[in-house]
């Protein structure tokens, strides 16, 4: 019999009174969003009812037409919730919720199930061994593409729901304040979490820039990931999660852990009460900006502490956009983003990121054996250059119409030659050009990058991803994914130094700056500016308002000299506490 896995059933055990509760070790994982939360753990289990699927067997349907006009219902029906979830959502919850609608609608997984179908196969098996066959195509691929995987899967328990007459599945808040462990969560889960509700997040795979960890530090949730053994946790059972140190205790005192959460939220009410501007105690300023997708990201974090954009993802506004926006389209499109920051803020423009796991129908090529590392950002202008002229035709176009100071950086820039082209076509149109360091052979070339853009902006996911080989999804390499690798701080210092002997703007905005306790070294290295989702940018600023500059440069060395991520982050935090 078919094994499908489409429903998510929440069984929230009644709270363990302290003393029943079996003391266990403290587990640990990679930190994402820093806060102490306690309470009882609600398990989330993934399953399909097995009378459902039995019920519904081959389906009853009389010939393959049937059969895919039964798929082509279920699938619409899924997207359009996707996209209906994404229009509610913003930032990176809308992005990857537009994304997975897309995926669901994929020409190629359609084929893949009408092939099968037209075989002889029922449909809930077609379905299963489509999805299956594009998971391993993509879980090949490494990369930004694994990412997708964790997404098929969520797509496909949603298809077979529909079609047996299921509910889709989905995580269903409890009543009360809990902490939600799961093997991992589909974005379209996480995105819909209430952070009145679920107290911290702890998934048993992933890693610091898997799509769970990126929404839940734009909602702000207290969250580890890549945590071993998080499943064996009891039901019920009250556990401890610092999403600061990464660890979870099941075995914690009651009172002991109130007393610790009262004086996190203690810190957290200080923490959101700061406004800026962000300077060291000795008046070293630091740049605190926002990274946004559209024009309603844009607004809602101009009102928040900061200086400016420090990544506009142009590429989210045309995820569902069959055909290129001409240039007037595109000037208004951007000029919603310049104009929530006019008064002096500016606007860091990212062109098209287009390619591996954001597909853009009038940009992406086709098949690639590895978009990962295939034509993707700046490297789509070498087969189709006008579609970057238009585009910054249109950036000028909003930077003239709003007045707002508009610098414009290229993602994907690997050599010299590259990042010395796309600087003279965005100067020529009276912009101030840059380039996105994601690359490691632009990170050893910083100094010469330098001398022919006037910035470089740090793209610490695909740095850490490309610097240490690693798929930045799979939970067994969520230790080398992990930002604190020493290598990849290495390469950060080396682009740092660079723009400090070129008294040239050197910024981080991976989701690495969304750390306070790395924003402290990343500032002693030399950065000079940060930026991140907006939830976290009072975080960062409390944190780099009660260091030294001396402190700061003491927390680099500690975290340069450290031999992996979690004695740098233990070497930091001592630095950071001996002030």
């Amino acid at each position: 019999m078919l094994t499908v896995k489409a429903s998510v059933v929440l069984d929230v055990a009644m709270v363990t009174p302290p003393a029943l509760v079996h003391p266990a070790a403290t587990l640990r994982g990679t930190p994402v969003v820093p806060g102490l939360a306690f309470g009882p753990v609600v398990l989330v289990a993934q399953e399909v009812s097995p009378a459902a699927i039995i019920a519904y067997g081959d389906g009853g349907h009389p010939d393959a037409e049937a059969a895919l006009a039964a798929y082509d219902l279920a699938a619409g029906a899924v997207a359009e919730g996707f996209a209906g979830k994404a229009a509610r959502a913003s930032g990176a919850a809308a992005e990857v919720l537009t994304a997975s609608a897309g995926l669901t609608r994929d020409k190629g997984l359609r084929q893949a199930v009408a092939t099968r179908v037209e075989g002889g196969t029922a449909l809930l098996e077609a379905v299963h061994e489509g999805v299956a066959q594009f998971v391993d195509v993509f879980t090949a691929m490494g990369g930004l593409m694994a990412e997708r995987a964790t997404d098929l899967l969520d797509i496909e328990r949603r298809l077979v729901a529909r079609l047996v007459g299921e509910p889709e599945p989905g995580v269903d808040l409890p009543s009360v304040g809990s902490v939600l462990v799961a093997a991992d969560l589909a974005p379209a889960d996480t995105a819909s979490l209430d952070p009145e509700i679920i107290l911290a997040l702890v998934t048993e795979k992933g890693g610091a820039t898997s799509h769970t960890a990126i929404i839940a530090r734009q909602l702000g949730i207290p969250c580890v990931v890549g945590v071993a053994g998080a499943l064996d946790l009891t039901a019920g059972a009250q556990v401890l999660v610092d999403g600061t140190a990464g660890t979870v205790d099941p075995s914690v005192e009651v009172g002991e852990a109130a007393a610790r959460v009262e004086a996190d939220k203690a810190a957290r009410a200080a923490v959101e009460s700061w406004t800026g501007p962000c300077a060291t105690t000795d008046g070293v300023a630091v740049k605190l900006l926002a990274n946004v997708a559209d024009g309603e990201s844009a607004r809602k974090a101009a009102a928040g502490p900061v200086e400016g954009v420090g990544l506009f993802r142009t590429e989210l506004c045309f995820l569902d956009r069959r055909d290129e926006p001409g240039v007037e389209e595109q000037a208004q499109i951007y000029g919603e983003v310049l104009a929530a920051f006019d008064g002096g803020r500016y606007v860091v423009v990212r062109t098209l990121d287009a390619g591996s796991d954001k597909p853009i129908a009038f940009a992406t090529m086709e098949d690639e054996e590895n978009p990962a590392l295939g034509v993707r950002g700046l490297r789509l202008a070498a087969l189709n250059p006008g579609l970057l002229e238009r585009q910054l035709d249109g950036i000028a176009s909003a930077a003239e119409n709003t007045g707002t100071e508009t610098w414009v950086m290229a993602p994907m820039v690997a050599t010299v030659a590259e990042a010395r082209d796309f600087a003279e076509q965005v100067r020529s149109r009276g912009l101030k050009a840059g380039v996105m360091v994601e690359v490691p052979s632009a990170a050893l070339l910083a100094d010469r990058m330098l001398e022919v853009v006037d910035f470089l902006s740090i793209g610490t996911n695909d740095l850490t991803q490309y610097a240490m080989a690693a798929d930045r999804l799979a939970a067994d390499l969520a230790h080398l994914t992990d930002p604190w690798q020493p290598a990849v701080l290495q390469l950060i210092a080396t682009t740092a130094a660079a723009g400090q002997a070129a008294g040239k703007s050197v910024g981080v905005c991976g989701e690495a700056a969304a750390d306070p306790l790395l924003a402290v070294a990343l500032i002693g290295m030399g950065i000079t500016s940060l930026s991140m989702a907006s939830a976290a940018v009072r975080a960062v600023g409390a944190q780099l308002c009660v260091v030294s500059s001396d402190t700061c440069r003491k927390a680099a060395e500690a975290a340069l000299a450290a031999t992996d991520p979690m004695a740098g982050r233990d070497a930091v935090r001592a630095v950071v506490a001996a002030g």
